[in-house]
């Protein structure tokens, strides 16, 4: 493992942490071919080609509610709001077995992911017995509106205000790099609802509900350089939230926030969302690669393995119960920068081959100018680094 049974001394105190050399248990097997299966169906149905980047978009509303027919959405969530009660493993198996197949899962996947796991923990009922469910069955999305213009990672820079008003709250300001906002339905968002004191800059921050349909909202979308716009600006002007969409606690939302994060940082989405440019170049190399390719291909792959072992780790500490916020930014911090050079690295050892493989050169093309956000998004390498910093004592 890369990491197993780190200590560190500093600022007078002893941190250590743990990536747990797990398997997953058995009862995951038959769980991994029944998706597999799924998938497969879905496939020879024409509802996404798991070959081509961004596949089956405009199928992604009926397929979020196929998968949660199948009880794949909200799967750890409590019964009472529609979940299934399973465990994280398992959870961690169809996560990962779309994401494999490049499935179109944005409609469901952050709320999934981390959204209702924080409205179950922090909401008002009536959000969760209204919203949980939908969720559940497919019928709603979600974004995260944290990042600001202005304000790069530095969440505790956040200027967009809410002001109390009759009933509710006003919003005014923005948001950025806001993926996915533009289809969403409902957002989970970080804003100002008092000052920041002098000796602590995380206070006076709150999470709200917000009806991404309601007025005085606009999302601008951002395009990239893929041509692809999933990234938006998100402009907010007056708009109103009730009072009972606010999130946990008035002015401390920071610790909330924090534990959300453990969530979207630590799954095997963190290194498989290029894991098609790899899957590609197996193909092209065929069964009896060069040795200079093979001893590539099993770098990568190893390195690929020792993620996946990590990964799976924090899963069962969320599974435990636990908050595993340090042990999310490593997986996140070693995974994104993995998978930001894995297209570099498979260019190079293409340059080892004699091929014309269309196919695969649109795919390498297409990760290559899709790479350099993956560093960016879920947090910067940079703050990453910072959270473990300070979880090792060392700041």
């Amino acid at each position: 493992m890369a990491l197993d049974g780190l200590a560190m001394m500093g600022a007078g105190q002893m941190t250590t942490l743990q990536f747990d050399p797990l398997r997953l248990p058995e009862s995951c097997k038959d769980l991994r071919q029944e998706v597999r299966a799924f998938l497969a169906d879905e496939i020879a149905a024409g509802v996404f080609d798991p070959s081509r980047p961004d596949s089956g978009a405009e199928n992604a509303d009926d397929f979020a509610r196929r998968v949660g027919q199948r009880g794949w959405i909200g799967m750890t969530w409590p019964k009472v709001y529609g979940g299934q009660e399973r465990s994280f493993l398992e959870r961690y198996v169809v996560t990962e077995e779309m994401r494999v197949a490049n499935a179109p899962v944005a409609r469901f996947f952050v709320a999934d992911r981390q959204s209702g796991p924080t409205l179950i923990r922090y909401a008002d009922e009536r959000i969760k017995r209204d919203i949980l469910p939908r969720i559940v069955r497919g019928e709603v999305s979600f974004c995260i509106g944290m990042s600001e213009p202005g304000s790069g990672s530095d969440l505790f820079a956040a200027r967009t205000r809410a002001t109390k008003v009759d009933g509710g709250w006003s919003i005014e300001g923005s948001k950025v790099w806001t993926s996915n906002a533009h289809r969403s339905d409902y957002m989970i968002g970080l804003f100002r609802t008092s000052p920041a004191t002098q000796d602590n800059r995380r206070h006076g921050l709150t999470s709200f509900l917000v009806d991404m349909k309601a007025p005085g909202i606009t999302c601008r979308p951002i395009r990239q350089i893929t041509g692809q716009s999933e990234f938006n600006e998100v402009v907010f002007d007056d708009a109103f939230v009730p009072d009972h969409y606010v999130i946990g606690e008035l002015d401390g939302a920071w610790k909330q926030a924090t534990s959300e994060l453990a969530y979207e940082r630590s799954g095997p989405e963190r290194f498989l969302e290029n894991f098609n440019v790899l899957r590609q170049f197996v193909r092209v190399a065929g069964d009896q690669p060069d040795a200079r390719v093979a001893v590539g291909l099993g770098r990568l792959i190893a390195q690929l393995h020792t993620l996946r072992r990590m990964s799976v780790s924090v899963a069962s500490m969320l599974e435990a119960g636990r908050e595993p916020v340090v042990e999310a930014a490593i997986v996140k911090d070693i995974g994104t920068v993995w998978e930001q050079l894995l297209p570099h690295q498979v260019r190079e050892l293409t340059s080892l081959l004699d091929l014309d493989d269309k196919l695969f050169r649109e795919t390498l093309d297409f990760e290559i100018k899709t790479a350099p956000k993956l560093t960016i998004q879920g947090g910067t390498t940079e703050v990453l680094r910072g959270i473990i910093a300070r979880g090792l004592g060392l700041r």
